[in-house]
């Protein structure tokens, strides 16, 4: 009987692995998160002391949704002292003039913030090579409008895929929840890391996205808003 079930246990132990907690990572000096409406209230001057140094935060998607705490956390990021950024999810069968516009609408930049994030998962039953002009007609209109190149977000199969040798001159934005960093098939360097989306830290309740940046702080001070030195993506 017990040699029948092995399997099944088997098969549990390793589901209950994979769902674990998301460990820190020790390896990159400068760390982060990112949030959305599902993390709820957030005590942003607990998550500041706990050495997190950048958000992301979601917020607008398509050409109509706006997250409904994305000012509040927009606001309160700032005042706890993190580097913060806000993120548009992509919506390839929609207008992208339109949704560069909405986040514009809903997102003012001050100096020190990190470049607007294009946010892509999906084809929404669109062609990959018209998602491609799509994403370039969002890119350069929030490029045009803040005067600093947007970050593309994006996971590690869905860039391999569809966005590798496109887009080079934008910084990377890649999910891989995984202990390997990611190896983009292009060859091409990330800047930012997502990689994993079970972290547990005071001041959230319940899970939160952890993420690092490659970089040093003086490349990440040149790559905000407000900067006028280009860093180099090569």
């Amino acid at each position: 009987m017990l040699r029948s079930l092995l399997p099944i246990i088997t098969i549990v132990f390793i589901l209950v692995a994979c769902q674990g907690d998301t460990v820190r990572r020790v390896d990159f000096a400068i760390q982060g998160i990112d949030v959305s409406r599902y993390q709820l209230a957030i005590d942003w001057p607990q998550v500041a002391q706990q050495d997190i140094h950048f958000a992301f935060v979601k917020a607008t998607e398509g050409s109509t949704h706006l997250d409904t705490l994305f000012q509040e956390n927009w606001a309160a990021i700032r005042e706890a002292g993190l580097r913060r950024g806000a993120y548009h999810f992509f919506r390839p069968t929609t207008d992208p003039l339109a949704q560069a516009q909405h986040f514009i609408d809903q997102v003012e930049l001050q100096d020190g913030d990190m470049p607007p994030v294009l946010d892509i998962e999906v084809l929404d039953d669109s062609h990959p090579a018209l998602l491609l002009v799509s994403l370039k007609t969002w890119l350069d209109t929030i490029y045009e409008y803040y005067g600093v190149r947007p970050i593309l977000y994006t996971n590690l199969k869905f860039y391999n895929k569809h966005l590798a040798g496109h887009f080079d001159e934008y910084p990377l934005w890649i999910a891989r929840y995984s202990e390997e960093k990611p190896v983009l098939a292009c060859g091409r360097e990330w800047q930012f890391w997502q990689y994993g989306n079970r972290g547990k830290i005071m001041g959230i309740n319940g899970y939160v996205d952890f993420n690092v940046f490659a970089g040093s702080w003086q490349e990440l001070d040149q790559l905000s808003f407000g900067q006028h030195t280009v860093l180099s993506l090569n």
